[in-house]
């Protein structure tokens, strides 16, 4: 053997166990294009390995807690837990390795993150796991992380850009735990607000909903987004929030109108302008469809007219609902047929779908082209996250990566834009000192701050409202006596609330902080949250007797209140010398809370929803049509008890009359509206302008105001700034009886002021000369 074969036989054994086949492949070859490592990875997968990418379990950790827990027939009806009868963990561990799991969740530590995708390593081509998490307000289900205000609280801010910068930071907490997949934004536009799940929403407007959803995606995703970013999941397709009966997955029945108008303009807005790249269909059923076989929403409207590149993922064993639940289909395997086939791309959680799949697509009852189609966007994702090039996350680095000074900032600042004062009667900000202060009530002294979606944090990691208000307040020189009531409204008793009052009546002022919990380790006791809906909106328990009690004893009340769900007391908005709505507010909630009964921060929150006086006044949303309150009701008044945008200042503001460029118009040049803004009190604040537009007189009927623009401004004393809206086509847009979106020529009334009711809002007129049919 001559010299140079010698030489290269040499390197051919020493070099060669460097490389493993697959990083010889071509869609291993970070250099080529995703489309062209795309093409290549789905030519060499089998059906199976295609079905398996459509398929999600828990995680193996979750798996074993919920077997200890619950028992099989818990588990079928729980939409919280899950486990696998008859599947182990070694049994997960070989699905993996067979490549037949492209996903899972409930994964919640870095730790076993990597453990599982080490062994997808070792399935056939190497495919990466796609790892997805409920973050819906921050990555708050892993201990740890930084926790934003609840998605409720979020639109309370109305500040779209600090949305977009918690939701970026999320994005990285995620991705150092080793997710790469948050389920949120849920775009759902509340119409119902006994729902439970009300906190999840950005509130009961679809131009809010769709602003704040869109900062989410974009926070979470970026423009194109790598492997710095997660994906997003707009759900719930849709219209739960109008269940027929305020129940979390009761049908919906709603027309087309209504679809188009309220419901689907947030969708639109998550596909065409934020490029969100998940979709999860709904547990309900719509007009008598089940939501995750409802062919014409997913495919025919939102993937082919609309343009949605992304993949569809089931909600909660929903799938097999369609069986079990709804009886449509006959069996889960038909169930499995009719959702693949509608446009379901994957199944969220669990076993018998892959083989439901591939016998579909054997027999011929679920198109092979759809079982492509699913793959290749789930690839997709995973090509793009950067997942082929390295899906392990470093764990020694995990913890200097979550609760970071930065995302702490932009907790706190969120939960400070969140507070909305609903009442003042002279008496916030506590002023002075030497005040002898009481607190009490459930949600004083616990975690309820956090909201739904979050699971206990280390007690260095959240500050609770009287720990908030203790520190602040003792810094200023006042005193603090808290009564532990316990943190169960249900368990309150009458010599508690005896007790409670009794102690109040020593001191100043008494701070009641009431609300609801929706905390899930505390599931049994939950009175809001994911199924936990509400047949009244009053408080629940005895906590309107124990404000009473506190109320006769004579001393000023100021109620805080600590919800994801509105809170409808109309004696304590009589009798309360303050109400504060600090929602769900986080991490930082008692902070925030503090800071405003203080005077340390000025709050300018605003309502994202409407606030009635009772169950019986609903529905009661702001943009009702004009025929509504036509007739009275018995014995009730028919004006809200708080209407959408209301929020109080401890400064006024005075709101000029809006001028506006060009009062007729053919859209040749777009009008602008502008007014000038002024704080004509002695305190910096800030305050939310509000642009409401109706069409004076149409073709169908319109609402009587829909929101087409606001913005917060903050001022000093004495400051004034001036603000313009632009009036675009698509801001006087509706769609017309054959459902093509047109601008009406005629006279439309423009609103400016600081809240939805008409008492706030000055007026002044556009018409316009022509007809324009708006091309979608």
């Amino acid at each position: 053997m001559d010299l140079n074969k010698i030489i290269i036989l040499f390197f051919a054994i020493v070099i060669s166990p460097l490389k493993s086949p697959a990083q010889e492949l071509p869609y291993q070859d970070a250099s080529l294009s995703v489309e062209e490592r795309l093409n290549d990875l789905m030519s060499r997968m089998t059906l199976e390995e295609k079905a398996g990418q459509m398929c999600q379990y828990v995680g193996i950790e979750h798996m074993l807690k919920a077997s200890g827990n619950l028992t099989e027939e818990e588990m079928k009806k729980s939409d919280a837990q899950g486990f696998y009868p008859g599947i182990d963990a070694e049994d997960m561990r070989e699905l993996v390795r067979e490549g037949k799991i492209g996903s899972f969740l409930h994964v919640l530590h870095a730790e076993e993150a990597n453990k599982l995708q080490k062994l997808a390593k070792e399935s056939r081509l190497g495919i990466p796991l796609l790892i997805g998490i409920d973050a819906i307000h921050g990555d708050a289900l892993v201990e740890g992380t930084t926790v934003y205000p609840s998605p409720i609280s979020q639109a309370a801010t109305w500040n779209d850009k600090l949305q977009f910068k918690a939701s970026q930071q999320t994005a990285k907490e995620m991705r150092a735990t080793g997710s790469h997949w948050s389920f949120t934004p849920n775009i759902d536009v509340l119409r119902d607000p006994r729902w439970g799940r009300t906190g999840e929403t950005f509130g009961e407007d679809p131009y809010l909903v769709g602003n704040m959803g869109v900062a989410t995606i974009k926070g979470l995703q970026s423009d194109s987004f790598g492997p710095a970013n997660v994906i997003a999941c707009a759900k719930h397709l849709i219209a739960g929030s109008q269940s027929v009966n305020g129940i979390n997955s009761a049908p919906t029945d709603v027309s087309k109108r209504t679809l188009y108008e309220v419901f689907l303009p947030p969708y639109r807005r998550a596909i065409q302008e934020a490029n969100v790249f998940s979709i999860m269909a709904a547990h309900n059923e719509v007009n008598g469809i089940p939501a995750h076989m409802h062919k014409a929403l997913m495919t025919d409207l939102l993937r082919e007219e609309w343009g949605f590149e992304g993949f569809y993922v089931s909600d909660w064993n929903d799938v097999s609902r369609i069986y079990s639940l709804h009886k449509v289909a006959e069996s889960f395997q038909r169930a499995s047929e009719l959702a693949v086939s509608a446009g379901l791309d994957m199944h969220m959680h669990g076993p018998e779908f892959f083989d439901h799949v591939v016998e579909g697509v054997k027999n011929g009852s679920i198109p092979s082209e759809r079982v492509e189609q699913a793959c290749r966007a789930i690839l997709e994702a995973k090509f793009r996250l950067g997942l082929f090039e390295e899906a392990l996350v470093e764990e020694s680095e995990v913890a200097g990566e979550l609760y970071t000074p930065e995302h702490q900032a932009t907790a706190l600042q969120q939960a400070r834009e969140a507070m909305t004062l609903l009442r003042n009667d002279n008496i916030l900000p506590l002023q002075g000192s030497g005040k002898k202060l009481f607190i009490t009530g459930p949600n004083a002294n616990n975690m309820t701050t956090l909201g739904d979606w979050a699971s206990p944090q280390p007690e260095d990691k959240f500050i609770t409202v009287y720990e908030g208000i203790k520190e602040l307040a003792e810094s200023k020189g006042h005193s603090v006596d808290y009564f532990d009531i316990g943190e169960r409204s249900k368990e309150i008793t009458q010599a508690m609330i005896e007790n409670a009052a009794e102690k109040a009546g020593a001191a100043d002022v008494a701070v009641l902080v009431l609300g609801e919990n929706s905390f899930r380790h505390d599931w049994p006791n939950k009175t809001t949250g994911e199924n936990i809906d509400r047949a009244s909106l009053q408080l629940s328990g005895n906590q309107l007797e124990l404000a009473k009690a506190i109320h006769k004893a004579g001393k000023p009340v100021i109620v805080v209140y600590v919800s994801g769900s509105p809170i409808s007391e109309p004696w304590l908005q009589q009798n309360a010398r303050a109400i504060l709505n600090a929602w769900e507010p986080g991490s930082f909630g008692g902070q925030a809370v503090a800071e405003v009964l203080f005077g340390d921060y000025n709050p300018g929150g605003k309502l994202p929803l409407t606030v009635p006086m009772s169950v019986g006044q609903l529905q009661m949303v702001y943009n009702h049509k004009p025929s509504t309150y036509k007739h009275k009701y018995h014995g009730t008044p028919k004006k809200p008890l708080y209407p959408f945008g209301y929020g109080l200042s401890y400064t006024s503001f005075e709101i000029s009359q809006p001028e506006i460029s060009a009062t007729k118009t053919d859209f040749s040049t777009k009008p602008v509206v502008s007014f000038k803004v002024t704080n004509t009190g002695n305190m910096k604040g800030s305050e939310v302008v509000q642009l409401y537009i109706r069409d004076d007189y149409s073709m169908v009927t319109r609402p009587v105001k829909e929101l087409k623009a606001y913005k917060r401004v903050e001022l000093e004393p004495g400051e004034t700034t001036e603000v313009e809206f632009r009036i675009t086509p698509e801001k006087l847009a509706f769609y017309d009886m054959d459902f093509h979106p047109v601008v009406e020529e005629g006279d439309f009334t423009i609103m400016l002021g600081n809240s939805s009711a008409d008492k706030d809002l000055k007026t002044t007129k556009l018409r316009v000369t022509k007809n324009i049919e708006l091309i979608e």
